[in-house]
């Protein structure tokens, strides 16, 4: 009789310390929403924008071995065309013979037009925790920005693009690694959580409508802006897998399904993340 009753008053506080957890969390989220909520009344307080002004100042330097600009790179609307671009990536480019996101076909114009050697600009293109984000992102987080406020409206009709949404739709809901972990671990149910941060249910139309446009976004806890392939790297790290190469088509092909999945979501990069 006794150890019934020690079983219920064991039962009764783990309930009552697991609705305390969830409150205290729902405080902390409701905090950190409210502290993004005055940065984006300020639109000046982005940092983010800093690196959306060096990024125009280095669409439009002569630079590389060609001493060139990418005035002549086509985004996809002309060459040398950036409002709206970012808004209609990925897309399927003739003269590269494959799809591309921004990342990529940034990195394609860089290594035809400016004569950037692609090997180096891949092999080390992300920042460490508290160092700028690196030109390549700092052109994209400029190119981006440029389609805020505009819906994503990516057509995703030709053969090669349909091949690399539904690509990028296995490789989100495949398990594998040493974790057995996939995209949709995380990200392919509502209320999931790591530690104190919500996390979006990106395979959701409604929920990555909300979130996809943010990014290249700036990032308080690593004091720089991380780029979507970025983003994508540093998730494959976190689920201890091979290496996500920067412009591969597996990187490319997620960020395909993701834009897809969030057709009609508003833009809004750089954005603001914890």
């Amino acid at each position: 009789m006794q150890l019934r009753q020690w079983l219920r008053l064991g039962a009764v506080a783990v309930v009552v310390l697991s609705a305390t957890a969830q409150a205290q969390d729902d405080a902390t989220e409701k905090a950190i929403e409210k502290y993004r909520q005055m940065l984006r009344e300020d639109p000046w307080s982005n940092p983010g924008l800093l690196d959306a002004d060096r990024g125009e100042d280095l669409w439009n330097a002569a630079r590389g071995p060609k001493k060139t600009s990418l005035a002549q790179c086509d985004l996809g609307k002309g060459p040398g065309v950036v409002d709206g671009a970012f808004a209609e990536l990925p897309r399927y480019f003739a003269d590269a013979g494959k799809v591309m996101d921004l990342e990529t076909r940034l990195l394609w114009c860089m290594d035809k037009l400016q004569g950037f050697n692609r090997a180096e600009l891949v092999r080390m293109p992300h920042p460490g925790g508290g160092q700028p984000v690196k030109e390549l992102g700092a052109i994209a987080t400029y190119v981006a920005n440029k389609s805020s406020g505009m819906k994503f409206a990516p057509k995703l009709d030709h053969p090669q693009e349909k091949e690399m949404v539904a690509l990028g739709e296995a490789l989100f809901m495949r398990r594998s690694g040493p974790f057995d972990f996939a995209c949709a671990t995380c990200h392919a149910e509502s209320g999931r959580r790591i530690r104190l941060q919500g996390l979006p249910f990106l395979s959701n139309p409604e929920a990555a409508r909300k979130v996809v446009g943010e990014w290249p976004a700036y990032r308080v806890s690593t004091t720089h802006v991380m780029t979507m392939q970025h983003r994508l790297y540093d998730c494959y790290w976190q689920m201890r897998m091979p290496e996500l190469e920067l412009g591969s088509d597996a990187s490319v092909a997620l960020v395909a399904y993701l834009v897809s999945t969030a057709a009609g979501g508003e833009i809004s990069a750089p954005g603001l993340k914890r």
